[in-house]
């Protein structure tokens, strides 16, 4: 009885053993970077556009183009600010993944458009191993759900991409003319760092919509340029977010990624028919 009740424990232990040499060892990373904003709780989007005070260039504040009111900064500072060319951290709002690229000082700002209800900002680290997240609820009554969100980013913070929206009735958004006359448009242009560029509708016309993107440009410190080799990449990666019904039991998105290799470039992303 002594020598088998030996020999059970014995083997348990050897078990238990091997099972904490295999595991992984978990650590609790520190958080990638301080937020200035958004915080996490209630709040209600409506009471200021946040995004009036802010007239010059990136990295602080930026230059957003988008005239429907109400857009949010997300701002703060990187903890560690890694070399130029590494790859930068990844800025993740409502589960749409973008490059958050950052000045000299790991400071960072980005505008969004956040429809009512729940909405999460998360930040993680460029090696995985850290990932902050903070979430709170839009509480605005007035703000009228978005059935159409588009979101546009891409990985170059020099290079200026443009969307541009075709609506079933010919309806053109785009930087120069962010409205359309049945209503909806471009929330958010923002024309530095990765994006975003944010087109949103509540009622979208019933046809086809197109989804076009256009390598516009390069822009810094100095303002825009349209010389060669003036942007960080190559191979430009281009990725657009298309999100249904958003923050609804019947949310569906889907993703695209088109490459662009020249400036000028013009491609059709999507061919939606509502």
């Amino acid at each position: 009885m002594n020598l088998t009740r030996n020999l059970s424990r014995n083997w348990r232990q050897g078990v238990l053993a091997l099972a904490c040499a295999a595991a992984p060892l978990v650590t609790t990373a520190e958080p990638v970077a301080d937020l200035d904003g958004p915080v996490g709780g209630w709040r209600h989007g409506g009471l200021s556009n946040e995004l009036e005070r802010y007239t010059a260039a990136y990295p602080k504040p930026p230059v957003d183009r988008g005239t429907q009111k109400y857009r949010t900064l997300i701002e703060g500072r990187l903890r560690k600010v890694g070399k130029e060319g590494r790859k930068p951290p990844t800025l993740v709002v409502n589960g749409t993944a973008m490059p958050l690229y950052a000045d000299e000082q790991g400071r960072f700002a980005r505008p969004w458009a956040f429809g009512r209800g729940s909405n999460s900002v998360e930040i993680v680290s460029a090696d995985g191993a850290s990932r902050q997240r903070l979430q709170f609820y839009e509480a605005d009554g007035a703000k009228i759900q978005a059935k159409l969100r588009a979101v546009l980013t891409w990985d170059d913070p020099k290079a200026e991409v443009d969307l541009h929206v075709i609506s079933p009735d010919g309806g053109h958004a785009f930087f120069a003319s962010p409205l359309l006359p049945e209503g909806g448009g471009l929330d958010v242009d923002s024309v530095d760092g990765a994006g975003p560029e944010i087109f949103s509708s509540a009622a979208p016309r019933p046809g086809v919509w197109l989804f076009y993107v256009n390598y516009w440009g390069n822009f810094n410190a100095d303002g825009y340029n349209f010389e060669k080799g003036k942007n960080d990449r190559d191979l430009i990666t281009a990725k657009l977010t298309l999100i249904y019904n958003e923050n609804t039991l019947n949310e569906k998105r889907e993703t695209l990624v088109v490459p662009l290799r020249k400036l000028g470039e013009l491609a059709l992303m999507k061919s939606v028919r509502f």
